[in-house]
């Protein structure tokens, strides 16, 4: 993977990112910084004048995100916890989740707020995140199911852009995984939400009707929702 970091007028520092997978140029903003990633035969230019063209949409991002340096010992998700540990010269620098830890691994003189750290923290911990989905969401999503004789076709957990999950023609439900990162109020009210959507597919009255059928309080989770995103990650375009 190539990259090439730049500073643009009124922006700052961008990291270009050349990916062998990329099929289209695409624009982030993480807590590490802002990243534009690219085919792997596209030129740096293509991509410096990518960032340009939608710099007041990042700048406006900018001006209204609020990130967290990631830290010793901070909850991650429901089931682990991070922890940054330095390791002699002349080892990996690997970073791994077990069952209960995200441990991310430093060289020596090397600050855990650095923004190397700090990009592997994020995704190790996004790794943790959508185990943690993987094991607990299904089971959840399954008694919530019977429990409200319901039916779902396929489960499947990934990172979401802008939704915390989706149910397609064929029932099938996708969650984001950043929903380990909510209040299990919120999870539930989440996954009831895509279940009425295997009887309604759309936002209509008997759509509601069924949501708070199931939970009396729909309308209300629905509003509070708004105000929460992604702690340890973004939303990105």
């Amino acid at each position: 993977m190539a990259t090439k970091k730049i500073q643009l007028p009124g922006i700052g520092e961008v990291t270009l990112v050349k990916r062998a997978g990329s099929r289209t140029i695409r624009l982030s903003i993480t807590p590490t910084g802002i990243r534009v990633s690219m085919p792997h035969w596209t030129p740096y230019s293509a991509g410096q004048a990518f960032a340009i063209k939608h710099s007041r949409w990042i700048q406006d991002e900018l001006a209204k995100r609020t990130y967290v340096t990631l830290h010793n010992g901070q909850k991650i998700g429901k089931l682990h916890y991070l922890r940054f540990e330095h390791v002699p010269a002349g080892q990996a620098t690997t970073s791994r989740v077990t069952a209960t830890e995200v441990i991310i691994r430093l060289a020596p003189g090397e600050l855990s707020s650095s923004e190397s750290a700090q990009e592997r923290a994020l995704q190790t911990s996004i790794r943790a995140l959508k185990r943690e989905a993987e094991r607990l969401l299904k089971p959840r999503l399954q008694s919530l199911a019977d429990k409200h004789g319901l039916h779902f076709t396929g489960f499947s957990v990934k990172q979401l852009k802008r939704r915390w999950g989706s149910c397609d023609s064929h029932q099938a439900i996708t969650l984001n995984l950043f929903l380990m990162e909510l209040p299990w109020e919120f999870i539930d009210y989440v996954l009831l939400h895509e279940l009425a959507h295997t009887l309604h597919m759309n936002h209509g009255p008997d759509f509601w009707r069924q949501l708070t059928t199931m939970d009396p309080r729909a309308k209300a989770l629905s509003k509070q929702l708004k105000n929460h995103q992604p702690v340890i990650g973004a939303w990105t375009e």
